[in-house]
């Protein structure tokens, strides 16, 4: 890998990770439209790991307190009634069917799920959803009015980001759209659900791409710089989505996936792209 696709794929990585576009389905695309090798799905893992450092310091004090009072929580039940315990414990919760369908289609999701066909219909398919959450959703509740059953649907809708073109902030944010959440506490709270799915998959995939077979091609001085380049670039998304969606629809984004969507699938089907 160049350092030239080490930069790019960095900051599309860190760009796409956070706005509800699917950063893995990005990383698929631009190689595909720039003639590049697909970087495969363990190399999109580990850069991951920048995103989550940067969501890892912009959240810093919130991660902490919730980490202290979920602590707290395991001796003194009656603190489980408190926001951030709350919260602690919804990110348990929500983190529970990712990580068991994660393993039980490992092999289909490093392999056929990269399919530039199943891409782009995802890409159409949640930008209508989104969508629908937008003219359906109430928007009245905050995230101090979070709920179990709240982190148990977003969990779950997190799981479906194991598909390429899904989105996982994409998922998670329509399905807290559809729960009632405001858009600013939908998004809180799926970057804040991302931390522990994504470290853990960015980890264990470090091992395969640092491997003969896994980093073949990529090399670690172009994997540490895609994974800088996702922090920064993954930081200034997450500050820039937050004041948006204080203000704004989730319209642009939709339009943006289904014109993908859909040039994606024409290139495919003309066979402009492999």
């Amino acid at each position: 890998m160049s350092v030239l696709e080490a930069i790019v794929l960095g900051i599309v990585q860190g760009l796409t990770e956070f706005l509800p576009i699917s950063s893995t389905g990005h990383l698929r695309i631009v190689p595909a439209f720039l003639g590049w090798d697909d970087p495969g799905a363990a190399f999109t893992a580990v850069t991951q790991l920048g995103t989550m450092a940067a969501v890892l310091l912009y959240f810093r004090e919130d991660l902490l307190r919730i980490s202290r009072a979920w602590l707290r929580s395991l001796r003194d039940r009656p603190l489980r009634r408190e926001l951030d315990a709350r919260l602690g414990w919804y990110i348990v919760l929500g983190t529970i069917p990712i990580g068991i369908f994660g393993v039980l289609f490992k092999d289909q999701i490093e392999t056929g799920a990269r399919d530039l066909y199943l891409i782009g219909v995802a890409l159409i398919v949640l930008g209508l959803v989104l969508l629908a959450a937008e003219k359906v959703g109430t928007r009245d509740r905050s995230l101090e009015q979070i709920r179990t059953r709240d982190g148990l649907a977003i969990g779950l809708a997190q799981a479906l980001a194991l598909v390429p073109g899904v989105s996982r902030s994409g998922s998670t944010i329509t399905a807290g759209l559809f729960m009632g959440l405001d858009r600013p506490a939908a998004a809180r709270f799926s970057f804040l659900l991302s931390v522990p799915a994504v470290v853990l998959s960015g980890l264990l995939e470090l091992g395969t791409i640092l491997s003969d077979e896994g980093g073949e091609g990529v090399g670690l001085g172009a994997l540490a710089l895609a994974t800088m380049m996702a922090f920064v670039s993954g930081y200034a998304a997450i500050a820039w989505l937050l004041r948006f969606l204080s203000s704004h629809s989730t319209a642009i984004f939709v339009v943006y996936r289904v014109g993908l969507g859909a040039v994606v699938l024409a290139l495919a089907g003309a066979g402009a792209i492999e």
